[in-house]
């Protein structure tokens, strides 16, 4: 009777999405790379355009400076506001106590299961009234900019808490059984020998974030926040040049979400190196 062989299941393939724009890979430096004609082309566009037609471009792209500036600060202190939460959510997610662990699943749960727009038009909307109710009004105002950044802290938070958990996760635990064995706590463990090695781990997604809050910022223009969409609305409206504002508004979010892409990848690789080195 002949031997049947065992054929071993084929590996299914991983498949990776992400919301940010792609981080150039190490080998992509040539001239013609996707990145650099991105990048560079964004550029040129918007140095051309008001040569080509000063008006209104000349005038688009002063106007629209301050909300650059404002779009940039909101999403820098909303990425370091949802670093710490999700840092502290994450180590909820693994923590051995149960009802720190239900608290910051239950968190992540639910915040990534509401939209981001509606967690602003909450926050925004429907908070306040309930503070003035508790009696907090007279110690916490929130404006419209304070409000989209507690709004993306918190949404972003939830994201930011399963990224830091699976890189913990994802390093072996004999690099947690040796600290202990060395004779350090596990609080001690996780500070210095654990989550120096996840930030290698965790970085290039956590760029991505990065770069989708930057898109995603343009969403507090509904809270009457000066940001760059904003400012492009406010030209238009007053301008009917729809296109023309639009326009320039795409490119300097393309431009700035290049250069955060790039700046990811440089820290990638500089950790990368610097952990060979060691």
């Amino acid at each position: 009777m002949a031997r049947q062989s065992k054929i071993e299941p084929t590996p299914r393939p991983q498949i990776t999405v992400s919301d940010g724009t792609l981080i150039p890979l190490k080998g992509d430096h040539g001239v013609l790379s996707a990145w650099n004609i991105s990048f560079f082309g964004a550029i040129a566009i918007l140095v051309a355009l008001p040569l080509l037609k000063s008006d209104p471009y000349s005038k688009i792209i002063p106007f629209a400076r301050d909300g650059i500036v404002v779009t940039l600060l909101v999403t820098i202190a909303a990425i370091f506001f949802a670093l710490v939460i999700g840092l502290l959510a994450g180590l909820g997610r693994i923590s051995r106590f149960k009802p720190v662990n239900l608290v910051a699943t239950i968190y992540v749960e639910v915040v990534r299961g509401i939209p981001l727009l509606v967690q602003l038009f909450y926050i925004y909307y429907a908070l306040p009234p309930l503070m003035t109710a508790a009696g907090l009004d007279r110690f916490i105002k929130l404006d419209g900019p304070s409000s989209a950044i507690l709004a993306m802290s918190i949404c972003y938070g939830a994201y930011m808490a399963e990224i830091f958990r699976a890189g913990i996760q994802a390093l072996p635990k004999g690099q947690m059984e040796a600290a202990l064995a060395l004779g350090m706590s596990r609080s001690q463990a996780l500070r210095t020998v654990i989550l120096p090695q996840t930030v290698r781990v965790i970085l290039p997604p956590i760029g991505n974030e990065f770069i989708a809050l930057l898109k995603d910022s343009s969403l507090v223009s509904i809270l009457a926040v000066s940001d760059l969409l904003r400012r492009g609305r406010e030209f238009a409206s007053t301008s009917f040049m729809y296109f023309e504002s639009y326009t320039v508004v795409a490119l300097v979010y393309l431009v700035m979400t290049l250069f955060f892409s790039r700046l990811v990848a440089l820290m990638e690789d500089r950790l990368r190196h610097h952990g060979t080195n060691n």
